[in-house]
């Protein structure tokens, strides 16, 4: 029993990795006061571009081909939504469309028109010294793929950044009080734009993960809505790092539950598991969502 509680945490902390670079990078644009739906399309560009990265046989060049890729989406989203001040929910939609039909049609374009399975090189997990042998904690915690240790290092960061420097207070102000900071000569543009590709670059890295950390290959639409449920773990961490940490986790032991019935050896099928991250989703955005929260007052507001 012990094992397979180890083995379920230790998928549920894996699963969360990219759903939690995805949503750490939402948090910090939604609270400069821009909903990114185009989120969905940043993690499949980021995807995409790793599987590219990837081809030069170091994965590190396929982790920078992700970011790179991600960074390049979400500026195009930038463009738009940020700059010629358009309808942030309509750009975001459409940059999804666009990035899911784009990476299909090269996808098909650079392997063939039926989409020819790829094997890629993962990076497995690293096992940081006397940490990881912790009895149930070590593995679950400490025993993961470098990915996994990057959301160790940006979350603080970010709490850092955003409560604790002027620029953090200034980001805030944006997401809060868009006139105030125009009177007060805050350039709101400029923190949109720094937000944004830097949620761009933890999209991409997101994206990248699951190509080059956990399945080892492409597939057209593989980003499968964790754009969508990131945006909603930000919801359900109150637009906090530390809440999204802990809601990402969540949806990732959510996901992993699948994992821990079948070491049990309970026949229950595995679909109904696929399904639940999803579920909270929708209970997270239709019902949490619906109540009186803090979220930033500027949220979706043209700059």
């Amino acid at each position: 029993m012990t094992g397979a509680l180890t083995s379920f945490l230790e998928a549920s902390v894996r699963t969360a990795t990219p759903l939690a670079l995805a949503a750490l990078g939402e948090l910090l644009v939604e609270r400069a006061g821009v909903i990114n739906i185009g989120l969905e399309g940043i993690v499949l560009g980021g995807a995409f571009g790793a599987l590219l990265g990837a081809g030069t046989n170091h994965l590190v060049f396929g982790f920078l081909a992700g970011c790179v890729a991600g960074i390049a989406v979400a500026a195009l989203f930038g463009v738009f939504a940020v700059s010629m001040r358009a309808d942030q929910i309509i750009t975001g939609t459409a940059i999804n469309l666009l990035v899911l039909g784009l990476t299909g049609a090269l996808y098909r374009g650079l392997y063939g028109a039926t989409g020819a399975a790829l094997s890629i090189p993962t990076t497995g997990s690293f096992a940081v010294p006397v940490l990881s042998r912790i009895p149930v904690l070590g593995p679950t915690f400490f025993d993961q793929p470098p990915p996994t240790y990057l959301v160790y290092v940006v979350a603080p960061l970010f709490w850092w950044w955003l409560y604790r420097t002027h620029a953090g207070l200034a980001i805030r102000a944006v997401g809060e009080r868009l006139e105030a900071v125009r009177v007060a000569g805050v350039d709101a543009h400029r923190w949109r734009w720094i937000t944004l590709l830097v949620a761009g670059a933890l999209g991409g890295v997101a994206g990248a993960t699951l190509v080059l950390s956990q399945s080892g290959t492409f597939a057209e639409g593989m980003s499968a809505g964790r754009g969508f449920i990131a945006i909603a773990i930000v919801v359900l961490g109150r637009w906090r790092p530390v809440g999204v940490l802990v809601a990402s986790l969540l949806f990732g032991a959510a996901s992993a539950l699948q994992y821990l019935f079948q070491a049990m050896g309970w026949s229950v099928p595995y679909q109904l598991f696929l399904a639940v991250p999803y579920v909270l989703t929708l209970l997270a955005l239709a019902g949490f969502a619906g109540r009186r929260i803090e979220s930033p007052a500027a949220l979706g507001r043209a700059g």
